[in-house]
């Protein structure tokens, strides 16, 4: 079991679990800063070919604004990286657990918002099948 995240592998394809996990995502209140293409730009800048795997960036406004007004340094932290990738015939979904990450601020108040946003990406990840 992955202690910094929660992982499964589905027998959903690929594609389709990038968009039942943003469609989820959005339920819960968050959006997608960012979505990187790791297998396009490995190929684009090391010529390599791998498999297809992706990280998106999500955020929730509200539980980021409350982050930063406790430390303004925490936008180092963010965003709450989800990735999917292919493992042989299964896809992966991983998502941070953000109770983990918040442990090297040594910040009481950060935790709590990390426990609450980490409540809503358990139902994400819950969510995706």
């Amino acid at each position: 079991m992955l202690k910094y995240g929660f992982s499964k592998e589905l027998d959903t394809p690929y594609d389709t679990v990038i968009q039942a996990v943003k469609a989820a995502l959005k339920e819960e209140g968050f959006g997608v800063l960012t979505e990187i293409d790791v297998k396009k730009t490995i190929q684009e800048k090391l010529g390599i070919d791998m498999k297809k795997y992706t990280i998106l960036g999500a955020c929730n406004p509200s539980y980021a604004y409350k982050a930063i007004l406790i430390e303004d340094n925490i936008g180092l932290m963010l965003p709450c990286n989800v990735i999917v990738y292919e493992k042989g015939n299964k896809t992966v979904l991983s998502i941070i657990r953000p109770t983990v990450a918040m442990q090297v601020t040594d910040n009481s108040e950060l935790r709590k918002v990390a426990a609450a946003v980490e409540g809503l990406l358990k139902k994400v990840f819950e969510s995706v099948r």
